[in-house]
């Protein structure tokens, strides 16, 4: 029974070998996760842990008390895991294509990505996908959610591998998950991850001005300036390389020249990074800072591009319905549980209604699905969310 629930859970035509990944990897993650309380208690935690699992406390009980998200079982215990990831996420997208290959799951339906909870499964993966003429990326997932489903067992944990993220950041991915909690469209991944997105982000807005200090409300806005910058200059890639791209639907496209103008793009991507980090260093920010975007930078493909997508385009639609609806979060969620209620078209013209006039309309061809395990990645990466 508890099979399609777990992570990353096989579907039709998938190994067995899968399947007993993803549910031996889920048992061990649950099986290290401890109460907080049980943590605070042992002698040997150290200091730094100990204000961290105070601050998931505080983060916890605002979540459900001011932003209205799920008052359970989630994010109340804790699991050092031992690794730098939960999970490893594969992507894959054609040479000339945004959208993202897909694999089909019980409860989550048909998504943009496949998890593993070791690295080198994934990357064989990702191997045999590129021997198919695929661009891949692997990337790993501090965090993921279950949906709410296995909150009877303990929900999901706190872990090591964000525990100590920023203070903004470490908030806005538990507001993030705890939002999937509220609503989920089965095989919509634009509209899960930007609605979660839209929470995070008006959720950690008022945490910060609430509840923290002054020195944490700079370090965050200096941190979310340059993941502005980075989501706008990724937006423009993304809407180059789709025109580019949708010359692929021509009955003989030119694939010659979609290859060198592709090429002409992702080196103007790069050269504009680089203005960019430039900038940044002399503003002060740190090379340690800046390592996820560098990373993501030199190996950015077709892939990498689709994934991040899903997080950011729906974005301004769903913080335009949270005014509309009088920032009051019942109303809000209760409208997004109407949009996500009807037929796919009809959700999709509904959100283009409510974006911004001066806002970037959605990519052409986005990745058409992303949910469990998330995408999340840590601070300062462009695929927040994480990581999902």
């Amino acid at each position: 029974m508890g099979l399609p629930l777990l992570a990353g859970c096989a579907g039709t035509g998938q190994s067995l070998a899968y399947y007993w990944q993803s549910v031996r990897g889920h048992l061990q993650l649950m099986g290290a996760a401890e109460p907080i309380a049980d943590w605070l208690d042992r002698p040997g935690t150290s200091a730094a842990l100990r204000e961290r699992l105070e601050l998931a406390r505080q983060a916890r009980s605002f979540a459900s008390t001011e932003l209205g998200l799920p008052d359970n079982a989630s994010y109340r215990r804790y699991a050092d895991l031992g690794r730098r990831a939960a999970v490893w996420n594969v992507v894959a997208a054609g040479p000339y294509s945004l959208t993202l290959h897909t694999w089909c799951f019980p409860v989550t339906g048909c998504i943009g990505y496949r998890g593993y909870y070791d690295e080198a499964d994934a990357r064989a993966e990702a191997a045999r996908l590129a021997a198919q003429g695929l661009e891949t990326s692997v990337y790993g997932v501090p965090a993921y959610s279950t949906l709410g489903y296995l909150n009877w067992a303990g929900g999901d944990p706190l872990l090591n591998t964000f525990i100590a993220w920023p203070e903004g950041d470490f908030v806005r991915l538990l507001f993030h998950e705890l939002a999937h909690q509220v609503v989920y469209v089965q095989g919509d991944t634009r509209f899960n991850e930007s609605f979660a997105t839209a929470v995070e982000r008006l959720g950690v807005e008022r945490w910060l001005s609430e509840r923290s200090t002054n020195r944490a409300r700079a370090d965050f806005a200096a941190s979310e300036a340059r993941r502005a910058a980075f989501r706008t200059l990724t937006r423009d890639t993304r809407t180059r390389l789709a025109s580019i791209y949708a010359s692929n639907r021509a009955p003989a496209p030119d694939h010659a020249a979609q290859a060198a103008m592709k090429n002409i793009a992702m080196q103007q991507f790069r050269d504009a990074y680089a203005a960019l980090r430039a900038r940044w260093l002399a503003e002060g920010a740190t090379a340690a800072q800046l390592g996820g975007l560098d990373h993501w930078v030199a190996t950015a493909n077709n892939a990498s591009f689709g994934a991040q997508a899903a997080y950011d385009d729906g974005v301004p639609a769903f913080t335009a319905l949270f005014e509309r609806e009088g920032r009051d979060w019942p109303r809000f969620y209760a409208a997004v549980r109407a949009l996500a209620a009807q037929p796919p078209a009809e959700r999709e013209a509904a959100l283009r209604a409510l974006q911004p006039a001066a806002a970037p309309a959605p990519a052409t061809n986005p990745p058409p699905t992303t949910p469990t395990p998330k995408a999340h990645a840590a601070p300062e990466t462009p695929i927040a969310r994480h990581p999902d």
